[in-house]
């Protein structure tokens, strides 16, 4: 498929915002992008019942707002892995990230720092890593897949380190590519130049699109975790039985993780799981979550449910596919501005104000 221009016409930013709401960023990336590129995008695994879950779950919440709480204004700020951030909000890594614009991973670390939050660079990415902590001003954590050689993971480990990453993102669910039934029934292939950028080989790449699955197993995430030069972030925890394992491996912070419902379809969605998780948890790390976040009502639902920060995957996708770092700062902020507002709405003049007794499950 021919990757460029990702739109059907360019985005015109003009003197107004590109996108006013984020309902209007998902209709008119569906409108503006080529087909395959939004395919790309929004497809999930299988019949896609996980992405259809993972929204869904956030509508089972309603708030319960504290009236005449007098306050003015809000404050967002928070602390992640030692990060002062603007907003309790990361980038989410996402691959192929030349498919999308040619701003790739440099426009998000560029966007985010703009934005005052951190970035999760992909492994999977069409830039080397060290290009994208180029072109980085703020805190950048790279994902890598536990997948593959030990040696090889260890040396991106070594390299994320030396071009100054502040964590390692183990991203543990995806020892294979999930099956992409729509992907699939579009013929929508990626070129593998678009993925590569840290590889020069072509293994991962044949690794990732093949038919048998890594071989690592928990054992193997602990042996390697001890000889990591960066604070571990384990992504993928969907069990309280994974997210023990996460804290046996020395997890500095653990994702709630279904891979956006692209990985294994009929898996739970992940807002469902976040109260198992942090039970298990019970303070001793941060964690994290993404998956089905449209709306900053949606982030503030996740952090009232105890989540310490929220991932942006997908709508990030959607905002460096129609004007590149523009385009993500954009989204980003239309995220903190909801947040904000749904703080002020709700009571809360602080994020550690943010709490379960401001939720009501629907009937």
């Amino acid at each position: 498929m021919n990757p460029q221009p990702t739109a059907r016409s360019a985005p015109t930013t003009g003197g107004d915002a590109l996108i006013r709401t984020l309902p209007h960023l998902h209709r008119r990336a569906q409108s503006e992008l080529l087909p395959d590129v939004w395919a790309y995008i929004d497809s999930g695994a299988g019949s896609e019942i996980t992405v259809d879950a993972n929204e869904d779950a956030f509508r089972t919440w309603r708030l319960s707002p504290r009236q005449l709480a007098g306050i003015t204004t809000v404050d967002t700020t928070a602390s992640f892995l030692g990060l002062r951030l603007a907003a309790p909000v990361l980038t989410a890594p996402i691959g192929c990230d030349g498919l999308l614009h040619p701003d790739g991973q440099r426009g998000i670390v560029e966007a985010a720092a703009e934005c005052g939050i951190a970035a999760v660079v992909s492994e999977a990415s069409g830039l080397a890593l060290e290009d994208v902590a180029a072109a980085a001003t703020g805190p950048k954590m790279m994902q890598v897949h536990a997948r593959g050689d030990v040696g090889d993971f260890l040396a991106m480990a070594e390299r994320a380190h030396a071009a100054g990453y502040t964590a390692l993102c183990v991203t543990i669910d995806c020892p294979v590519l999930g099956w992409r039934e729509r992907l699939r029934r579009l013929s929508v292939t990626v070129d593998p130049k678009h993925f590569s950028g840290n590889h020069s080989d072509g293994r991962f790449a044949a690794e990732l699109l093949g038919e048998t699955g890594s071989a690592w197993t928990w054992h193997t995430l602990a042996d390697v975790a001890a000889r990591l030069p960066l604070p571990l972030v384990i992504k993928g925890v969907l069990s309280a039985a994974d997210a023990t394992h996460a804290l046996d491996c020395g997890a500095q912070a653990i994702v709630v993780s279904n891979h956006g419902g692209r990985q294994l379809d009929s898996a739970p969605a992940t807002l469902d799981q976040l109260p198992e998780v942090l039970e298990v948890i019970d303070g001793q790390t941060q964690v994290a979550i993404d998956g089905g976040f449209r709306t900053g009502a949606d982030v503030f639902k996740a952090l009232a449910l105890g989540a310490d920060a929220v991932l942006l995957g997908r709508s990030v996708a959607m905002g460096l596919a129609l004007a590149g770092a523009v385009g993500v700062a954009n989204v980003v902020e239309l995220f903190l501005a909801e947040l904000r507002r749904t703080m002020l709405l709700a009571g809360c003049a602080r994020v550690s104000d943010i709490n379960a007794d401001l939720l009501r499950r629907r009937p």
